[in-house]
């Protein structure tokens, strides 16, 4: 019982990691109908940021700052590439931002080379124990901070006037914009809170007991985006559902590795797509998706 208690919340910490990535994918989704495969150079920016200022500024500091540089990047993106090719089809756009993921991360990968840099978090290795349960106090802040953070995005989804905005750009964006919506507002501050929320991401994915950041932490974001996907694109409360599902899974299947032999030395790595790919077939749409209706 204590093992699963620990992997329950190691899985509950790693799922709420990937909320903040999956509701980066959803907000950028539900204002401008783009899916952003470039979040993961964009994690990996603000984790850089983080990790080559935090001795100067300090931690608190440099995070402030790494939120900052990572969301007028993705703000940056929006300007030049989304809005600025004007009128284009969205898959187009789409696969756009596949080639700035590219640029970008080969980049970042070029600076950090074969390092494995600190973020210089406060927990390092300490550990709290919870009931039977033993696990580092960096999963219980990345939980609770988690939690505040997409508090706060809800309430702003809720009771703004971004969120109402956002609300109904993503029912009808012509119809929005006839009723006065400013759409370029609406997109650009999605992208930058996206931006902001993969920073923070950046964080807790390479403090204690990962080693830091390396050439590869980028790559997590893949793993948040089948949480996006089975949560349903346009909903933002799916995904945070969607990201339990993956984070719990991905746990359960590492923490039982020895059991899941048979399956294969690196199960754990690909559980959340297996999961992905079972929701998908029981509901196309994703577990809050809206489906589409045709007149017919």
């Amino acid at each position: 019982m204590t093992k699963l208690s620990e992997i329950a919340l190691n899985g509950l910490a790693l799922g709420s990691v990937y909320a903040l990535i999956a509701l980066g994918f959803v907000v950028i989704f539900k204002a401008s109908g783009v899916m952003n495969f470039a979040h993961a150079s964009l994690l990996l920016l603000g984790g850089y940021v983080i990790a080559k200022l935090h001795e100067d500024l300090g931690f608190a500091l440099a995070v402030l700052v790494g939120v900052a540089v990572t969301a007028a990047g993705a703000g940056l993106i929006e300007v030049l590439f989304i809005r600025g090719l004007g009128k284009v089809e969205l898959h187009v756009l789409t696969i756009l931002t596949i080639g700035i993921d590219i640029l970008l991360t080969t980049e970042l990968v070029r600076r950090i080379g074969s390092d494995k840099l600190s973020l210089g978090d406060p927990w390092g290795g300490d550990a709290v124990t919870i009931g039977d349960a033993t696990v580092a106090k960096a999963r219980i802040a990345a939980i609770i901070t988690a939690v505040v953070l997409i508090g706060f995005f809800f309430a702003a989804f809720r009771f703004t006037s971004w969120g109402l905005s956002m609300r109904a750009a993503s029912e009808d964006r012509e119809a929005a914009a006839l009723m006065g919506v400013r759409m370029k507002r609406v997109q650009f501050i999605a992208w930058c809170i996206a931006g902001a929320l993969a920073a923070v991401a950046a964080v807790f994915l390479t403090a204690s007991p990962t080693p830091g950041l390396d050439r590869t932490t980028g790559l997590v974001a893949l793993k948040a985006f089948p949480a996006a996907v089975l949560g349903g694109m346009d909903s933002a409360l799916g995904a945070l559902i969607g990201a339990m599902l993956i984070g719990l899974s991905e746990a359960l299947a590492a923490g039982y590795q020895s059991d899941l032999d048979a399956l294969g030395g690196g199960f754990s790595g690909v559980a959340p797509y297996i999961v992905m790919i079972l929701i998908l077939l029981w509901r196309p749409t994703g577990l809050l998706g809206s489906k589409e209706l045709s007149r017919v």
